[in-house]
């Protein structure tokens, strides 16, 4: 049976990614104390990584795609470690790292494609604390990475 977020992610005409399997020495989701902490996720568009510098070679625009598609990625991580997407409570607070160039000063805007993503599904419960941040380099390249921490039920 579809759970009632599979639904609204259907509605939207949105389908999660296979949760990609960690990179290094890590393990994609901790659940502690009713939270459950993802490790930051990487932008997938159509199989391929998103790379580049915001400010240089990757337009706002398409760091906002980035970041949405980060948000996508941390939703197949949630529903592999919970086992449905409905156990999140609530989007608590979400980290997204923007490699940008020095000058470069709408993070803000492009972490918006992570943020949105959330209050779309959750509605109220996915809005969040947040920080965007500019950094000089990502992982493998990446022109975005967003971590999460999430409220879960029992």
């Amino acid at each position: 049976m579809t759970d009632s977020v599979e639904a609204r992610l259907a509605e939207l005409g949105l389908t999660l990614p296979v949760a990609a399997a960690p990179v290094a020495a890590y393990v994609p989701v901790v659940e502690a104390g009713g939270l459950a902490h993802v490790s930051g996720q990487l932008p997938f568009i159509d199989g391929a990584l998103v790379k580049g510098r915001l400010g240089e070679d990757v337009s706002t625009e398409e760091g906002y795609a980035a970041a949405r598609a980060c948000g996508l990625m941390l939703l197949a991580q949630l529903k592999a470690a919970l086992g449905s997407l409905d156990r999140v409570e609530r989007i608590v607070k979400l980290g997204a790292f923007i490699n940008s160039t020095g000058d470069y000063i709408d993070q803000p805007k492009v972490a918006n494609g992570v943020s949105e993503l959330m209050v779309a599904v959750f509605g109220d419960a996915g809005k969040h604390a947040r920080s965007a941040v500019g950094v000089p380099v990502l992982p493998l390249g990446a022109a975005v990475e967003v971590d999460a921490i999430v409220a879960i039920k029992a």
